[in-house]
């Protein structure tokens, strides 16, 4: 059975356990009377699990919240076997454990897929990076041959999947070489490094990394992309440009130097934080033709209904593809707007037909609560006793911004108000009392990964 095969036979078998829980015990789930399962309760500002957002109607402002995935069931499918290794990589996984752990859960198979672009590729980078970086310290070379390359890219993806990461990371996260080689970087070595990089200018910008202004000031990123474009040119063969493949490669380098000396965890801390901006700034949502709303909502609108259906049926289509940050959503947004109004849609469709924010993301129950990612998502966290939860930010229960005039999106440091009556884009969002450290309410809700589930499975089927 192929890797799509078995996540297929895995949703199903995990959607059919939750089916029969919930039959099992629909009269307490869903009556006042009996005892309630769930329990919601203040947790220690250290608690930092999370997960999607249930079908509630909250009473004024909602409140962050987080939710846990997965109930004592999936306990029993956590992958915990013995890997496969090739015997032939020198990188010393044991040095960063809790990292792979941390990166396994990231990545769990069945959501993988859907936290792809936001948590799971970003945190896999990361863990590769750091691997090679503090490799460097015993080898002294920040880059791997092709060959040593191989087996240890594959000796990762064994030890991830034997600890409940998928078997398709490669695919799912475009692994190649190249991300852990030197690539085409003529500098590779820690001394030929350091020898042409200030090396304490370099650790000051990005040792500690401001996790809300990084983005807009570039501080570690101006001064990485710096030395990147430093190390390219050592060589003396042609002068390399920011964004080329030569550039890209040193810049890889450059990362693994400063991880390499940063311990495992600040070092992921701050690559994550640099790759957040990056992520932030796209709108990783494929939009699919648009010519069935412009048809009844462009021009004069002749039926508000009809319109409104095709474009809650176009929106549909994007709750499928997978979670996004608040930020991305506001991109996603504004794309979606400018393509509708070059097709002659003049009126606010988003206000005309109550689009929000949280309708761009995956959706969890009912196609009534989409999750939302914060702009600097957590990574996900697992217990044995009730599974994978990561972070909604229920902060931005906000309509989708339409732009009355065609203009490209305003970045995330300058979320100014267009021109016109349309709303206007909101300030780049705040940090969440969840990502701040202020006590917040947790549900424990043994309904949603049953949803998960079912929901994975549907989609493996399309």
């Amino acid at each position: 059975m192929g890797p799509a095969g078995r996540l297929l036979a895995a949703a199903a078998l995990l959607s059919s356990l939750c089916l029969h829980g919930l039959l099992g015990n629909s009269g307490r789930a869903f009556s006042h009377s009996g005892p309630v399962p769930h329990r919601i309760d203040h947790v220690e500002e250290d608690d930092d699990s999370g997960g999607l957002m249930p079908e509630l109607s909250p009473t004024g402002s909602p409140q962050p919240f987080v939710p846990f995935l997965a109930p004592a069931p999936l306990a029993p499918f956590y992958n915990n076997t013995t890997p496969k290794l090739s015997g032939k990589c020198s990188l010393n996984f044991t040095a960063i454990d809790s990292l792979m752990t941390t990166t396994a859960v990231d990545c769990f198979a069945l959501f993988a897929p859907f936290l792809a672009n936001v948590i799971c590729c970003p945190q896999l980078q990361a863990t590769l990076t750091i691997l090679i970086g503090q490799s460097s310290k015993q080898t002294g070379s920040l880059a791997l041959d092709p060959a040593a390359a191989n087996y240890c890219l594959s000796d990762v993806q064994q030890l991830l999947m034997s600890q409940g990461a998928s078997d398709d990371l490669h695919s799912i996260c475009s692994v190649h070489l190249s991300n852990a080689t030197e690539g085409s970087c003529p500098v590779s070595s820690v001394d030929a490094f350091e020898s042409v990089i200030d090396s304490s200018k370099l650790l000051e910008a990005c040792r500690k990394v401001d996790p809300v202004n990084e983005c807009c000031s570039k501080t570690c990123q101006n001064t990485i992309n710096d030395a990147a474009q430093k190390i390219s040119s050592k060589d003396a063969v042609l002068t390399s440009y920011t964004g080329s493949p030569k550039v890209d490669s040193c810049r890889n380098v450059v990362l693994r130097w400063l991880s390499s000396r940063l311990e495992p965890s600040p070092a992921s801390k701050m690559l994550r934080q640099i790759s957040n901006c990056n992520v932030n700034e796209v709108c990783p949502l494929s939009f699919p033709d648009t010519s069935k709303v412009a048809k009844e909502c462009g021009g004069t609108v002749k039926n508000f209904t009809v319109c409104c259906e095709e474009m809650d049926s176009y929106v549909s289509h994007l709750q499928k593809q997978s979670f996004i940050t608040n930020l991305q959503a506001l991109d996603c947004a504004s794309s979606l707007g400018n393509k509708l109004q070059k097709m002659n849609v003049s009126i606010d469709v988003y206000s005309t037909c109550q689009i929000t924010l949280k309708d761009f993301s995956l959706q969890g129950k009912l196609n009534k609560s989409g999750c939302l990612l914060p702009s600097m998502p957590s990574d996900a966290s697992f217990d044995p006793s009730s599974g994978i939860s990561f972070t909604c930010d229920l902060n931005d229960n906000i309509a989708a911004p339409w732009k009355s005039s065609l203009k490209p999106s305003a970045s995330s440091c300058n979320r100014s108000p267009g021109p016109g009556p349309g709303p206007s884009i909101p300030e780049r969002p705040s940090a969440t009392s969840a990502q701040n450290g202020v006590s917040h309410n947790r549900l424990e809700l043994s309904l949603v990964i049953c949803l998960g589930t079912l929901l994975a499975a549907h989609l493996l089927q399309v």
